[in-house]
């Protein structure tokens, strides 16, 4: 069977990151992608330059309409972008059955901001209908009001805080440490599992949150075991971060390659 990941989040214009980067991940991994568009922004490789939130009204039409007509295997979140946005998705999210993978887009790998700061009370009551969380170290810190984790005990310190505040799982990322190695780290109530890989010396990192957490979405609606599912999807962004400088995409952070795989084989 083929699942049905929907992926909700917002759109990048330069294709690297949000809903154009969670359709290709989704498909890149063997999944039917579906969206629903949360924002629509101005961005490309250097910098976000404009943001405009959708209306909630609309956000919630799109979601209804899906569910009165196709099968939902597991969901992806990604950027919502304020509170009311949050409270809509969560209400229109009531009585699915799927997996839910919540990436907390809380900020552009330039800096700029994509989750208003008084939203991030509001997206603490989304994190209990998440079954996986997976914020990078500057995000868990702004979730947990605290000071970004520099070391291996405080990511595990964190992750065990994130999970406390409801979702079943965390997968704490933990490229923003330092050293030749990018450890990530999955939380649940049975386990903790390390899972590295080594640094690749790239700046086309564009978009790595949304790759990964799509790629997770589409290995869980397909039935796969949580712990084996991050790893597949773990190991296909690790290629597809290898194969980026293959692309000749702006002059800034690129985009990462969802589709190496397709291409290496038609050679």
């Amino acid at each position: 069977m083929i699942p049905n990941i929907l992926t909700i989040a917002g759109s990048d214009p330069s294709g690297g990151a949000g809903i154009q980067a969670d359709i290709k991940a989704i498909s890149a991994n063997g999944g039917y992608a579906m969206s629903v568009i949360t924002a629509l922004t101005a961005q490309n490789t250097r910098g976000v330059q404009a943001v405009s939130l959708c209306d909630t009204a609309l956000i919630a039409t799109q979601l209804a309409s899906l569910r009165e007509d196709v099968r939902i295997d597991a969901i992806k979140i990604g950027m919502l972008g304020d509170a009311a946005i949050i409270e809509t998705v969560a209400e229109r999210l009531t009585g699915l059955d799927c997996p839910v993978v919540l990436d907390p887009v809380m900020v552009a790998k330039g800096g700029d901001r994509l989750l208003a700061e008084a939203a991030v009370t509001a997206l603490h009551s989304l994190l209990p209908r998440a079954d996986l969380i997976t914020p990078n170290l500057p995000e868990a810190a702004d979730l947990l009001g605290c000071a970004e984790a520099t070391s291996f005990d405080q990511m595990r310190d964190q992750a065990h805080a994130l999970r406390e505040i409801g979702p079943r799982a965390v997968l704490l990322k933990g490229g923003h440490l330092q050293g030749d190695q990018s450890p990530d780290l999955l939380v649940t109530a049975q386990e903790e599992l390390w899972l590295d890989a080594p640094r690749i010396a790239t700046r086309n990192t564009h978009g790595t949150g949304c790759t990964l957490s799509s790629a997770l979405a589409t290995w869980l609606g397909a039935g796969v075991p949580l712990a084996e599912a991050t790893q597949r999807a773990k190991a296909y962004l690790s290629a597809a971060i290898a194969a980026a400088d293959r692309l000749t995409v702006g002059s800034g952070h690129g985009p990462v390659h969802h589709f190496h795989a397709f291409q290496e084989k038609k050679k």
